[in-house]
């Protein structure tokens, strides 16, 4: 693999994980974050730390920034946007599609090729297998640095909206919080029957991991727009009131469930109830 001069700008655990895939696979790279003694480790293994943001800028033509929001991209970014003008930024931060569009709005208006990435795994998985790292924006920028980019992770390209990758991240982060959470309201279902949130963990997860398999399912109901395909539970059957109950006599809240079970409810007030569970995406992309 040819040798890229690369900079990461934020060395919180994702930006370090992030310049230690790089140094390991023999890229010359150079370290900044804004608190001092982050980049020892990086320097051990190899890396360079700048003390200066401006000459690690400058350092590399393709620059990667990990921050902690869209302000702090802004905050560190904006005093060196001359010294970006023709450079590569890479930026992984977590933002929303909006504040994403506005960051490349912001580099193209200073010469700066653009490219936003999310990146779907926690610190520990990157350049390991199940690690993604979603991107949108420049697909010059990303076909030039793939061999870079995939060495945190599989790479996926959305298309020139700088915006779309952070949306695709948001609605898959969307879908495993609501899980979490949904673990976490069943573990303290159990918790006064003597049952340990890891005995729980134990059954939960192979069940939530096979119910998976309804996901295509489901797609293929919302897709065709049809909630009455034969074979599916009707939100009828899928009504919460018995789970509701059994949490509320536990004295645990219900404000997990609950928001399921409104969802239901509002499509079975509207006379839907023997159609399909899949039809509270109504419920969802229409709000009341």
């Amino acid at each position: 693999m040819t040798n890229t001069k690369a900079t990461v700008l934020g060395l919180g655990a994702m930006g370090a994980a992030l310049a230690t895939a790089l140094v390991r696979a023999g890229h010359t790279t150079t370290v900044w974050n804004r608190s001092p003694g982050k980049a020892d480790a990086l320097v051990d293994l190899g890396a360079t730390a700048a003390d200066d943001l401006r000459d690690a800028v400058a350092a590399s033509d393709v620059v990667i920034t990990c921050l902690f929001d869209a302000a702090s991209v802004h905050e560190v970014l904006d005093p060196v946007a001359g010294l970006l003008t023709g450079r590569t930024l890479v930026n992984v931060t977590t933002t929303t599609p909006d504040q994403s569009r506005e960051i490349a709005g912001w580099a193209a208006a200073h010469g700066v090729v653009y490219l936003d990435g999310g990146i779907m795994a926690v610190p520990d998985m990157i350049g390991r297998p199940g690690s993604s790292v979603l991107y949108s924006g420049s697909a010059t920028a990303f076909e030039q640095y793939r061999p870079l980019l995939d060495l945190w992770g599989e790479s996926a390209y959305f298309g020139e909206d700088a915006g779309l990758a952070s949306l695709y991240d948001l609605a898959l982060l969307a879908g495993m919080y609501v899980m979490f959470a949904g673990f976490l309201h069943g573990a303290a279902m159990v918790a006064d029957a003597g049952v340990t949130a890891t005995e729980f963990a134990g059954r939960a997860a192979p069940w939530l991991a096979a119910m998976t398999g309804g996901f295509a399912g489901f797609a293929a109901v919302v897709d065709g727009g049809d909630y009455t395909v034969p074979g599916q539970q009707s939100l009828e059957f899928s009504d919460l009131g018995d789970m509701l109950d059994a949490s509320a006599a536990r004295g645990i809240s219900t404000e997990v469930v609950g928001v399921v079970q409104d969802l239901i409810r509002r499509q079975v007030d509207a006379g839907h109830g023997k159609e399909g569970f899949a039809r509270i995406y109504e419920s969802i992309k229409n709000p009341a």
